[in-house]
C-alpha cells in the first residue's frame, strides 16, 4: 500500500527532479517506509512505500530485468502468486517476490490487457521505454484512487490531488459543475473532482499516453446476471466466495486486524478471519445515546473471541481533527462518518499495519434499507402511468406533514426519477436557494436526474432493486464509501482491505435474484443466511445502522458557534447564499427544522475552500506518531 505520482512532458523536455520530489513528498503519510523515483527524460515516476509484502524486495519504482519497463503502483494484487507461477512457466525471471513485479511481467506478456487479469485493488502507471508509452489502470471498483490533470505542457498523475496541485502549471480553481453536483450527492461524482481541470480515472478503466496523446477506455464493466437456482445454492455459494476472498486478503508480511461495528458486514469478515488466525478488532463510538455501537460491537467481539480495542470520540476531538482530515480527503466529502473512520484507523494503526473491513456488502448483496422501497411501493407502481401521475399531483397539493404525502409522491415516479443514490442532500428547489448562481441560466448546470440518467440507461433491463444497486456501485460506493475508506486509513499509514469488493465475490453476488436479496422483511437476506452459523443470533436480524455520528446534535450545541463563525468568515460568497445558510443553522438550533445534513455539507465545503482555495490553513506531510514509533523500533 503506497502512493504514486507520474509526470509526462508533452514537449519532451526533461522532467524536473525537484518537481517530482515535491509531489511525492506530499504522500509521505501513504508511504512512510521508503521513497523512490525514476527519471527517463520526459517521463518521471515517484513513489512512497508502506511495506506490506516482500518487505526487503518490493522497492519502487521497479523495472523488469532489462530495465526498459518501469512501474509505480499503489495497492495489493491478491492473485499475484498464481500469476507469478504462470509467468515463470512462460520464461519470465523474477528478482523479487512482490506483487508489483508480477504486474511488470504480466504487462510484458499480455500488454494492455494486464488489468483484466488482476484480482485486487490497484492504481498504477507503467513506462514502456521501448514503445515510448505511458500506460496506467485503476481497479475494477475504484478501491484505490487515481487522479490526473493536463497542463499546457504536461500530464500529471497521482494517488492524491494534493500532489497534482504541486505539478507545474496546475491551478487551484473550483469547478462550478462539481459544486452543483456536490450539493446533491455530498461528494463529486466521477470522473470530475471539485478542482477544475483535475479528474478521476473511472474504475475499470485504463489510460494510455503516446506521442503526447491520451486515451482512456474501459477494460471491465459491472453486469448483473441473476440465475434461476435454489435458495440453498446462493447461500452456500456466498459463504464459499467470502471464505475464499478473506483467505486471499490475508496475504501479508505484517500484522493484521479488522474494523468491527454492530452489523453483519464487518462481523462476517472477523468471523472468517478467525478461522485462520487470532484477530484484533477495532471500534469507535460516541458518548451520546443512540450514536454508539460500542456495546454491541463489544458483545460481538466477545462472541468471536477477538482481541478487542475501542475508542470513544468527543465533540472537541472531532472538531480539532476536522481541518487536517479534510486536507487528507482532497475533496469535500460531507459524510460525517468519514472523520469517525479516521479515529478507528488511528486506533488500529497502533496495533496493526493492515486492517480488513466490510465495505461493499450493501451494494453487492442488497443491504440498504432504501432497497426495500420498490416492494413497499409495488401496489402504486403497478397502476397505469396516468393514474400514478394523478395521485402524485394530488399528493403534491397536500400540506407538509400530512401522513402518506411522501409515499404517494414517490410511488407516482419511476425509480429513475426518485432514487439518485444513498445521498440526496439539497433538492433542486433548495439548491436554487442556497447557491448564489442562477443555476437555470448556467449552461454547465445539470439536474440530479441528468447525472444519473446515463447510468440508469445502462441498467435499463434490470428490476428496480438491481437498478438501485447498479447506481450505487457507480456513484455512492466509489465516490463516498471507498474514497473515505482509502483516505482516512492512509492518513494513518494503515492499509485497508475490503474482501467484499472483490471481482470474484461480485461475480457470484451478481447472480443472486432480487427475491433472495430483499426477503423475509429484511435486506441482504442471502448474506445473513450464509453467515448465521458463525455469528451471534442477534446479528442476523439487526437492521443496518450505518456509522451514526451526532453532527445533528453537535450543530445545535458544541459546534454552533464554530459553524456560525465559519459561515461568516469563509470566502465562499461566490458559491453560497450565506444568509440562507445562517437561516438554516438558526432554525436547526431552535428545532424548527432538521437541517443537519445540509448545514454539514456547506460547512465541509467552506472548510475545504479555506484549506485548498483560500489557503488560510496549511498542512505539510504528516506521519502518524504510531507509524513513526514503529519506524524507530525497526531501526
Amino acid at each position: 500500500m503506497c502512493g504514486f505520482v507520474a509526470l509526462y512532458n508533452k514537449t519532451k523536455q526533461p522532467v524536473s527532479q525537484t518537481s517530482l520530489n515535491q509531489m511525492t513528498d506530499l504522500l509521505s503519510h501513504r508511504g512512510p517506509d521508503d521513497a523512490g523515483s525514476h527519471l527517463d527524460k520526459y517521463v518521471g515516476l515517484g513513489f512512497r512505500r508502506l511495506s506490506i509484502i516482500d518487505l526487503k524486495g518490493g522497492r519502487q519504482p521497479l523495472c523488469n530485468e532489462t530495465g526498459d519497463i518501469w512501474i509505480t503502483f499503489n495497492g495489493e494484487i491478491y492473485n499475484y502468486q498464481e500469476l507469478q507461477s504462470w509467468l515463470k512457466d512462460r520464461g519470465h525471471r523474477f528478482k523479487t517476490d512482490s506483487d508489483t513485479e508480477t504486474i511488470v511481467h504480466l504487462y510484458e506478456e499480455v500488454g494492455f490487457d494486464c488489468p483484466k487479469h488482476l484480482r485486487g485493488m490497484f492504481s498504477f502507471m507503467i513506462w514502456d521505454r521501448k514503445k515510448q508509452i505511458l500506460f496506467g489502470a485503476r481497479d475494477h471498483f475504484g478501491v484505490k484512487p487515481f487522479y490526473w490533470t493536463e497542463t499546457a505542457d504536461s500530464f500529471a498523475f497521482g494517488s492524491e490531488i494534493k500532489s497534482l496541485l504541486e505539478a507545474p502549471g496546475t491551478e487551484r480553481k473550483v469547478n462550478p459543475t462539481s459544486f452543483y453536483h456536490y450539493l446533491t450527492f455530498q461528494y463529486v461524482p466521477d470522473p470530475d473532482t471539485m478542482f477544475e481541470g483535475i479528474h478521476k480515472l473511472p474504475p475499470g478503466h485504463s489510460i494510455t499516453i503516446k506521442e503526447g496523446e491520451m486515451k482512456i477506455e474501459p477494460y471491465w464493466s459491472v453486469e448483473f446476471k441473476p440465475e434461476d437456482r435454489p435458495f440453498s445454492h446462493f447461500v452456500e455459494g456466498t459463504r464459499e466466495a467470502l471464505k475464499e476472498s478473506v483467505d486471499k486478503h490475508l496475504v501479508s508480511d505484517v500484522a493484521r486486524g479488522s474494523f468491527l461495528s454492530s452489523g453483519i458486514d464487518s462481523s462476517s469478515i472477523v468471523a472468517l478471519m478467525r478461522q485462520h488466525e487470532d484477530v484484533k478488532t477495532f471500534t469507535v463510538g460516541f458518548d451520546i445515546p443512540g450514536y454508539s455501537e460500542l456495546d454491541i460491537a463489544r458483545e460481538t467481539a466477545q462472541f468471536l473471541k477477538s482481541d478487542h480495542y475501542e475508542l470513544k470520540i468527543t465533540a472537541d476531538r472531532y472538531l480539532e481533527e476536522l481541518p487536517r482530515l479534510i486536507w487528507h480527503q482532497d475533496e469535500p466529502v460531507a459524510d460525517p462518518s468519514a472523520i469517525a473512520l479516521y479515529f478507528a484507523a488511528e486506533l488500529a494503526s497502533q496495533h496493526a499495519s493492515v486492517v480488513l473491513s466490510g465495505e461493499g456488502a450493501d451494494e453487492f448483496f442488497g443491504g440498504y434499507n432504501i432497497y426495500r422501497e420498490p416492494h413497499s411501493l409495488r401496489h402504486l407502481t403497478r397502476m397505469p402511468t396516468w393514474m400514478r401521475a394523478s395521485l402524485g399531483n394530488f399528493a403534491s397539493l397536500l400540506p407538509e406533514g400530512v401522513k402518506g404525502k411522501s409515499f404517494l409522491i414517490r410511488g407516482s415516479k419511476e425509480v429513475e426519477d426518485r432514487f439518485f443514490g444513498n445521498a440526496l442532500i439539497f433538492s433542486e428547489e433548495m439548491k436554487q436557494k442556497i447557491a448564489t448562481t442562477n443555476l437555470g441560466a448556467d449552461p454547465a448546470y445539470r439536474r440530479a436526474d441528468e447525472i444519473t440518467a446515463e447510468i440508469y440507461e445502462r441498467a435499463h433491463a434490470y428490476d428496480d432493486v438491481t437498478k438501485m444497486q447498479y447506481l450505487d456501485i457507480h456513484t455512492w460506493m466509489r465516490g463516498n464509501i471507498l474514497m473515505k475508506a482509502d483516505k482516512m486509513t492512509m492518513a494513518n499509514s494503515l492499509e485497508l482491505r475490503v474482501p467484499f469488493v472483490d471481482p470474484k465475490v461480485f461475480e457470484f453476488a451478481a447472480t443472486i435474484p432480487t427475491k433472495y436479496k430483499i426477503a423475509n422483511g429484511t435486506t441482504k437476506y442471502v448474506l445473513r443466511e450464509a453467515m448465521k452459523d458463525l455469528l451471534p443470533p442477534q446479528i442476523k436480524s439487526r437492521k443496518k445502522l450505518g456509522f451514526p455520528v451526532p453532527t445533528r446534535h453537535w450543530l445545535k450545541h458544541d459546534f454552533y458557534d464554530w459553524a456560525r463563525n465559519l459561515i461568516y468568515t469563509s470566502e465562499t460568497d461566490e458559491w453560497i447564499n450565506k444568509s440562507f445558510a445562517l437561516h438554516m443553522l438558526k432554525a436547526h438550533k431552535e428545532g424548527k427544522a432538521d437541517y443537519g445534513r445540509k448545514i454539514w455539507t456547506l460547512l465541509v465545503f467552506m472548510l475545504w475552500h479555506q484549506i485548498f482555495i483560500e489557503q488560510k490553513i496549511s498542512f505539510g506531510p504528516y506521519v502518524s506518531p504510531y507509524i513513526e514509533s514503529r519506524r524507530q523500533q525497526a531501526r
